[in-house]
């Protein structure tokens, strides 16, 4: 933009340089963070798998939509038990590492949920 006191590099400009063939098709890649405590994390991972199988997802959303919850607050979920007692305590036994990996997976699953049935409780994935 001139003008303004920016200066952005504009490609033409860089012609002459040359972009390695792999770094063009590859996609960004999450660094993997090792699991520290396999078998807890195991047990709450069992636990969303759970919750988040296509038999019993519907019933998981009727019972967060009942406590007036929002979907992804993950905390608040598993603070009424809706994950199972188990797996809130075997989370709270986890490290931080872990939780925060915990945390991602529920996330994902919760954007994977089918189309007709997220559009079903539609308001507890509102103001997101």
């Amino acid at each position: 933009m001139k003008g303004h006191g920016f200066s952005f590099p504009d490609q033409s400009q860089q012609q002459g340089a040359s972009v390695p063939e792999e770094t063009r098709t590859t996609m960004f890649e999450q660094a993997t963070i090792p699991i520290q405590d396999e078998k807890t994390f195991a047990d709450v991972r069992q636990a969303l798998d759970d919750a988040f199988a296509p038999a019993s997802v519907a019933a998981f959303l009727r019972k967060v939509a009942g406590a007036k919850l929002r979907v992804r607050q993950f905390e608040a979920v598993l603070a009424h038990g809706f994950l199972g007692q188990p797996a809130q305590k075997s989370y709270a036994a986890l490290g931080d590492a872990d939780r925060g990996q915990i945390r991602e997976q529920y996330l994902r699953r919760v954007e994977h949920v089918a189309p007709e049935v997220r559009q079903k409780y539609f308001r507890l994935y509102a103001g997101y």
